[in-house]
């Protein structure tokens, strides 16, 4: 009971900070939603429950770039977010990578071949581990680009796994 109180006040904690645009209440939300464990499951279907109604659908925009390993995904999406950070847009940017088969987590980083979109503060840019899910995307991409945008990015590019990365033993 008490760990379910806990649970729940720290989906309130967050859903607080992350509404009111801080980006270190973006990050443990992502982790709290991407987590495996099924007491993180409660804890992020109610942090995602908190945070969806105010999240304004009709300003944001989504777009997912797919390809081959290799073929300039990362560098198209630092020129695009360079851009469009010009004009003033808060973008974040998911980048789904392969999984290592020893600790699960990413392997690639893409965040390092932005460099430039890396270090911009209308940016924010986060590495999900395919975690073994072919199609392109993580298992809670979908839940990941909902707090994006509760957490006020009004562009968020999904940039998937390299096509054949995935699906390759």
């Amino acid at each position: 009971m008490a760990a379910a109180r806990s649970l729940s006040a720290t989906a309130q904690t967050l859903a607080t900070a992350l509404v009111a645009g801080e980006r270190r209440a973006l990050s443990k939300a992502i982790t709290l939603v991407e987590s495996t464990q099924p007491a993180s499951r409660e804890a992020a279907d109610e942090l995602l429950s908190l945070v969806l109604p105010q999240r304004d659908a009709s300003r944001c925009l989504r777009l997912g770039i797919s390809g081959p390993p290799g073929t300039g995904k990362s560098t198209l999406i630092e020129s695009l977010g360079l851009e469009l950070a010009s004009r003033r847009h808060r973008l974040a940017v998911l980048a789904v990578d392969p999984s290592s088969h020893r600790s699960g987590g990413s392997v690639l980083g893409d965040k390092t071949r932005m460099p430039q979109l890396s270090a911009n503060p209308a940016a924010f840019i986060r590495p999900s581990p395919a975690q073994g899910v072919l199609g392109g995307v993580a298992r809670r991409t979908e839940d990941v680009a909902l707090l994006c945008e509760s957490g006020g990015y009004d562009r968020v590019v999904v940039e998937t796994v390299g096509v054949g990365q995935s699906e390759v033993v």
